[in-house]
Formats: C-alpha cells, sequence, structure tokens
C-alpha cells in the first residue's frame, strides 16, 4: 500500500504498510499526514523536557519515550487511532512492546508549532480525554508558556504555567519542572 487517501477508514494494520515517505497519525480512522521536522527551538524544548524527565525516572518503574512513538490509543478496541506525540511517560510496563504503547500514556507532552496548534488544542485535547490520559501538556514555543491539562473525574482541568514556574508533574507524585532550565537554555 502506498499512502492513505482522504474519506476512507484505515486501522493500525494499514498505518504499518504505508510508505515511510512522511509521517502519519490515525486519528479514529481518519489519517493525518504531520508537519515535517520541527524547528530548532522545539528540538531544544523537547530535549531539555526530555533530559529532565529521564534523570527524574532513572531506576523507577516509569519511562519516558520521544517521538516518534507510536501510542495506539485504543488497541484492545478498534486499533484505530495512533499519535506520535512529542513526549510520552508510560508508567505500565505491559502497555510498552516493540511498537510503542497499546492504550493511554500516563502522561502526553505535545509542543505546537504554527501548523500544530489547532489539532493539538482541539482534537488532540478531546482524544486524549476521552482514552483516559491522566495528564496532557501542550507546550508554546512562542510564549514559553505551558498549558498543563489534568483529568478529574474524566474531565480535564487546565493550569497554564510561565517561563518561570516550577510545573507539577502530576502524574508522577513528588515532582516538579522548573521551567526556567527549559525555556532558557
Amino acid at each position: 500500500m502506498s499512502l492513505p487517501r482522504k474519506n476512507e477508514y484505515y486501522t493500525y494494520s494499514d498505518y504499518c504498510l504505508w510508505d515511510e515517505t512522511g509521517r502519519w497519525e490515525l486519528i479514529e480512522g481518519i489519517p493525518y499526514a504531520m508537519s515535517p521536522a520541527p524547528s530548532t527551538r522545539h528540538q531544544e524544548i523537547s530535549g531539555g523536557l526530555h533530559r529532565e524527565l529521564a534523570a527524574f525516572l532513572k531506576g523507577k518503574a516509569c519511562k519516558v519515550f520521544h517521538a516518534p512513538f507510536d501510542v495506539r490509543l485504543n488497541a484492545a478496541g478498534e486499533d484505530d487511532t495512533v499519535v506520535q506525540p512529542d513526549l510520552v511517560v508510560i508508567c505500565d510496563r505491559s502497555k510498552i512492546d516493540d511498537r510503542g504503547c497499546k492504550g493511554a500514556p500516563d502522561m502526553i507532552i505535545e509542543i505546537i508549532s504554527p501548523s500544530s496548534a489547532r489539532h493539538d488544542r482541539f482534537i488532540k485535547f478531546q482524544l486524549y480525554q476521552k482514552f483516559g490520559v491522566r495528564e496532557y501538556w501542550i507546550v508554546d514555543p512562542d510564549t514559553n508558556t505551558v498549558a498543563a491539562h489534568v483529568l478529574k473525574n474524566d474531565v480535564y482541568t487546565t493550569r497554564v504555567y510561565g517561563d518561570t514556574d516550577a510545573i507539577p508533574v502530576n502524574a508522577l507524585s513528588d515532582y516538579t519542572i522548573d521551567l526556567r532550565e527549559i525555556f532558557n537554555e
């Protein structure tokens, strides 16, 4: 199979057959082309967050992964939704396999760009809430802010943090990330 066509329903099995000429996400059977390589600023922020999380998680049960990494949110159902967040934290190791994550990770971080902002703020927000991702951060490199969405009673509550704040990681007990270390590298 070459590339997906619009207006057709696909599953993860189809997704695995697509040509590797680009990166794709599959949301409830609909393919979405991902943007080309992220900006240098995006990569700096992603790298800083990954380093902070990896250092904290060393020797612990949870693991952090960075894109490209397939997260199959409804692998137990239709298996028609696979996303590639910038960063994911998974504490239930039974969800990790050779192809990525099966089910909702504990935490997802998306670093937005002008081309992905709407998709990350609306479509993925609803998707992650629906599938029970405990914590979802939307990082905005233009404003140096993080919108932290924490799942309570199946609904996200949101708090926005600035570049001088320390942000608690609710999915990981007793841990905060100093955003000065992330935004001011």
